[in-house]
């Protein structure tokens, strides 16, 4: 039987690239090709050549060519050769390396001691073990056609798992068909406003109305993109979305909301204003972005459903697993209205910024599996333990500061007397805290009257590092008036 091209690649060895141009007979330029590789270190000292056979056949070379000039090399100390070790680079002295002048390193801040700052899970509670089943479950069960280019839509385990999740968790009507897997929310606002500067216009242009308080670098994406964005008021029913109306009235083509839990001020947009949101974008051909960046997570009350289930033709849903699993799996979703998936499709492109194939596999099957639905109630069960006791620290070591936004998601907002919001931030930095005031969040263009307090994340910490950090915080705090 002939040897299987699996044994005889074993046997013959790595692949070998040498340039045979230049002048000279086939052994001389062979020979001066391989000693230039070793002495510009292409071939490291102890490198295993293949053998002369071999070497002849990929080169297209007579074997006593190649013979010949390994035995030229050989002679003069280049390789080395022996019985059952085969030819190999001689171990010789490297030559001396430039000096090269040292590149200055980017300086990073320094990690606080402790760190409360909003926005990330605890990173200690990774279900490592669960995750690393679901990627062997996963590659085994992968067709083969999940290793070759693909859909730019994703995966189709995975929005098939993400549609049936969604639909069931968070009353998002999705059809695989409509769900575009991206990177994460930062990467759906890039292909959802791709080109939105130029004259031909992207997927999505501006003007859009944001909220008061968000996060700034997601007013800088669009703002980078040539969307301008329109600052809209927030109260105790979230954002004002009736100043989308009138004769006063903004003229923007969409609003992007936070309407399960508004960051980072903590209340859900009331069911009136949900409503009037969608009419609006009807009415006028507008659109709604839905970030869903934390709707799982909720302590107090039942989950608010997604907006997209009033009107998924007039709202596009987006979300991620960086608050539910890690910020390390790079993996989000636009679930979108009919007319926007050729565009986004578009601009996403056939081969280029995609998730990774591995990590979609592994966490179709994470969902599909239940794993996911147990990770989410584990770590809802923990981080309202961690509420709790920073509400209760409060109560008893300061009554006069309020906690709020805290029926749900990772973080509470720490309403400060007026004025005393900087002092705070400072008086925290000292101690070594990391962590925001309001003000960092506040769009520059916001008219509502500003408001003094501070974003902590109580999901950032490990659980022995909670109890500390929370004492630091509770030292920071302005006394009561």
């Amino acid at each position: 039987m002939p040897e299987s091209w699996v044994n005889l690649a074993e046997r013959i060895g790595s692949d070998l690239h040498v340039d045979l141009s230049g002048p000279g007979s086939r052994r001389a330029v062979l020979a001066r090709a391989l000693r230039d590789a070793v002495r510009e270190g292409r071939l490291a000292p102890g490198t295993r050549l293949p053998p002369y056979r071999s070497l002849a056949a990929d080169l297209g070379l007579a074997r006593n060519t190649v013979a010949d000039a390994y035995a030229e090399l050989v002679a003069e100390g280049w390789l080395t050769a022996r019985q059952g070790s085969g030819t190999r680079v001689a171990e010789r002295a490297k030559p001396p390396k430039r000096p090269r002048r040292p590149k200055p390193a980017p300086t990073r801040p320094e990690a606080p001691a402790y760190n409360l700052r909003q926005g990330q899970p605890d990173a200690a509670s990774f279900p490592r073990t669960a995750w690393l089943t679901a990627a062997r479950r996963a590659l085994n069960a992968a067709p083969n056609d999940a290793f070759g280019p693909g859909d730019p839509r994703g995966r189709v385990e995975l929005r098939e798992a993400l549609a049936d999740y969604l639909t069931r968790a968070r009353g998002v009507r999705a059809d695989p068909e409509r769900v575009v897997v991206c990177s994460g929310f930062a990467h759906a606002l890039r292909l959802l406003f791709a080109g939105a500067r130029g004259s031909g216009g992207g997927v999505l242009r501006g003007p859009f109305a944001v909220e008061s308080y968000g996060l700034g670098f997601h007013r800088e994406i669009l703002e980078d993109s040539g969307v301008r964005t329109v600052p809209l008021g927030l109260d105790e029913q979230g954002t004002r979305v009736e100043e989308l109306t009138g004769e006063q009235a903004p003229r923007v083509r969409g609003v992007l909301l936070t309407p399960a839990h508004q960051f980072p001020t903590g209340g859900p947009l009331h069911p009136a204003r949900r409503a009037a949101v969608v009419d609006w974008a009807r009415a006028g051909g507008g659109l709604v972005l839905e970030d869903d960046y934390d709707g799982e997570f909720r302590y107090d009350r039942e989950p608010v459903g997604a907006v997209q289930g009033l009107d998924p033709e007039r709202v596009v849903y987006l979300g991620s697993v960086s608050k539910s699993l890690s910020p390390a799996v790079r993996i989000g979703w636009m679930v979108l209205p009919e007319q926007l998936v050729a565009g986004v499709l578009a601009a996403k492109g056939e081969r280029e910024a995609w998730a990774s194939v591995l990590d979609q596999l592994t966490l179709a099957e994470f969902i599909a599996s239940g794993q996911y639905d147990r990770h989410i109630r584990r770590m809802r069960q923990r981080y309202r333990h961690r509420r709790d006791r920073l509400v209760t620290a409060l109560a008893e070591r300061a009554p006069h500061i309020a906690a709020t936004g805290i029926a749900a998601g990772l973080h509470a907002v720490l309403r400060l007397p007026t004025g005393t919001e900087a002092s705070a931030v400072k008086a925290a930095a000292w101690q070594g805290i990391g962590l925001d005031g309001l003000a960092a969040f506040r769009h520059p263009r916001a008219t509502m009257p500003a408001e003094d307090g501070l974003v902590v994340g109580y999901s950032t910490p490990t659980e022995h590092a909670y109890g500390t950090a929370l004492e630091a915080l509770l030292r920071t705090l302005p006394p009561a008036s």
